[in-house]
């Protein structure tokens, strides 16, 4: 099966958009690009303060990219306990955490080589 190409920029506004639709917080993008043996080109993280508000940031994230771009994730996991939920669209990997899940894992410093965008609120 050959997964048809969706322009990654599309792709990334428009996931945004989902996770700011339903109010997720600390939005940052981390472009892996110029890093060797990553396994995409971007990460966008955010958190939401409830297993439900983890929920509806994935919901929206999945509605509004299946609507917009017709593309589906090619893999989520994550959805039993809420805590962090991964949507995998294969160039574009989106972590939705839980605010202490999220200062656990720290995935950011992980990958600190990586260029950041910080994207504001819209409060």
């Amino acid at each position: 099966m050959v997964k048809k190409q969706v322009n990654s920029d599309a792709l990334i506004t428009t996931i945004i958009s989902g996770i700011e639709d339903v109010k997720g917080k600390d939005i940052i993008i981390l472009d892996l690009r110029e890093i060797d043996n990553t396994v995409c080109d971007y990460f966008i993280i955010c958190e939401g303060t409830s297993n439900t508000q983890v929920n509806a940031i994935v919901g929206a994230i999945h509605k509004k990219v299946s609507k917009e771009l017709k593309d589906k994730p090619w893999h989520v996991e994550g959805e039993d306990n809420a805590e962090w939920i991964l949507m995998d669209y294969v160039n574009v990997v989106v972590h939705v955490f839980q605010k202490h899940i999220r200062e656990y894992y720290d995935i950011e410093s992980l990958w600190g080589d990586a260029k950041t965008t910080i994207i504001e609120s819209k409060s």
